[in-house]
């Protein structure tokens, strides 16, 4: 296996574009049927094997745990909710699968490698190639234009989709040269998920990515994530504390004081444009 390489991976087909920029509301009925279809992700593939994670902060005299023994398996194709009130530890949690901290204790598995032992060339490859990240807060370049901002990624991944198909894929064809101030809240959330998107990760972990926005722009971003999760059948996890947008998963995994509640399925997943809140 070349320096790098990271077992398990799969390059996704290229994602085809169907006329209008609109795609998101070209393609929901489509997304609606497979969203409400009960198809389970293939339960025998596991892209994260996670097993007794705590993380331990020193504050002063104090020590703060925010993880307290995790045992967790996330299936390849899923789309998953991390639900819980603020400080439960699901912003921890993701930083730890998406290799931007390292536990206390415990061990993490992506396609046969550990994360806690990979060096730091191997997680940088880790979180270029196998990782996309969309944050509540969308982090673009003001100076780039939309198209710019995909760019940053795309140039350097290995089999990336082009920016415009990115773009296109979360509904901004027409959008391509705007620069971040001219773009509304929910259009630059969707310019930070076509980036994270582009080099087709085999994982996109999306921390509170609709935190900033009002409810009816919430949605939209959730029905691009709804499309790509369908479509491309990229892993998808959700941090909420917002219970209604667990209605669209297949497994929402309940977070409390650092430890895991409980796991739920739905029986019937709820498309994105049903949701309200």
């Amino acid at each position: 296996m070349p320096p790098g390489a990271w077992p398990g991976r799969v390059a996704l087909p290229a994602v085809p574009i169907r006329g209008a920029p609109d795609a998101v509301a070209q393609n929901s009925r489509r997304v609606e049927e497979k969203a409400v279809s009960g198809v389970s992700p293939d339960r025998a593939e596991v892209v994260f094997h996670a097993e007794g994670l705590t993380k331990i902060y020193p504050m002063g005299e104090v020590e703060v745990a925010a993880l307290r023994g995790v045992d967790l398996d996330l299936y390849r194709g899923e789309f998953v909710v991390l639900l819980g009130p603020s400080g439960s530890g699901k912003s921890t949690l993701l930083n730890i699968l998406g290799g931007l901290d390292a536990p206390t204790a415990g061990r993490v598995l992506c396609g046969g490698r550990d994360l806690v032992r990979a060096g730091e060339a191997e997680l940088t490859e880790f979180r270029r190639h196998a990782v996309g990240f969309v944050f509540q807060f969308y982090n673009l370049i003001p100076s780039l234009t939309a198209r710019e901002n995909v760019a940053i990624v795309t140039d350097i991944a290995r089999h990336p989709m082009t920016p415009e198909e990115a773009l296109a894929l979360v509904g901004l064809g027409e959008r391509l040269d705007h620069f971040p101030a001219q773009l509304s809240g929910g259009e630059q959330q969707r310019v930070a998920i076509a980036r994270a998107i582009a080099k087709r990760p085999e994982v996109l972990l999306c921390d509170e990515p609709t935190g900033a926005l009002d409810s009816r722009t919430g949605v939209v971003v959730l029905e691009v994530l709804e499309r790509i999760n369908a479509e491309l059948g990229t892993t998808t996890v959700v941090i909420t504390h917002n219970a209604d947008i667990a209605r669209m998963a297949h497994r929402i995994i309940h977070l409390s004081d650092g430890r895991i509640g409980k796991i739920e399925r739905n029986a019937e997943r709820c498309p994105a444009r049903e949701l309200h809140w």
